[in-house]
């Protein structure tokens, strides 16, 4: 399955620079699951044949991608945008409703951890901040 799925990126970062012919053949194969005999049979060509197109074609999409790293790069900038997304979905990371209900608690039910527990839990906020930030430029410098 992994395979598949690095076939489908390059092809669809790289695909554009393969052969009418190639696309063709190699979209049938990585996108459309057709076997090599059923594409060999469309085609009129021997199933040989289509085996070698599609080892070239995986071949050069990999090569593009060894040079430009397109796929690399968009891989890492999901991976870092789905981590900005985990960090602002963090249970609790909206402080405004528990500071708030901290704060409406009676006075003489422990001012001090009520302090203690706002204080940590905003030491814990700036830390996710922090690391949006960092990631966010990273994305940034990247792009």
């Amino acid at each position: 399955m992994e395979k598949i799925y690095q076939q489908a990126l390059l092809y669809d970062f790289y695909g554009e620079l393969l052969t009418e012919h190639q696309r063709s053949i190699y979209e049938d194969a990585v996108c459309n699951d057709l076997s090599l005999g059923e594409i060999a049979q469309e085609r009129g060509i021997s199933r040989q044949g289509v085996h070698d197109l599609i080892r070239r074609c995986d071949k050069a999409l990999q090569e593009y991608e060894t040079r430009l790293r397109l796929v690399e790069k968009f891989v890492n900038a999901r991976d870092k945008v789905e981590r900005i997304i985990t960090l602002a979905q963090t249970e609790g990371f909206n402080g405004r409703e528990r500071g708030a209900a901290l704060m409406q608690e009676p006075k003489e039910s422990g001012a001090q951890e009520r302090e203690t527990t706002l204080a940590q839990e905003s030491e814990r906020h700036a830390d996710r901040l922090r690391e949006i930030y960092s990631l966010a430029t990273e994305l940034r410098q990247e792009l």
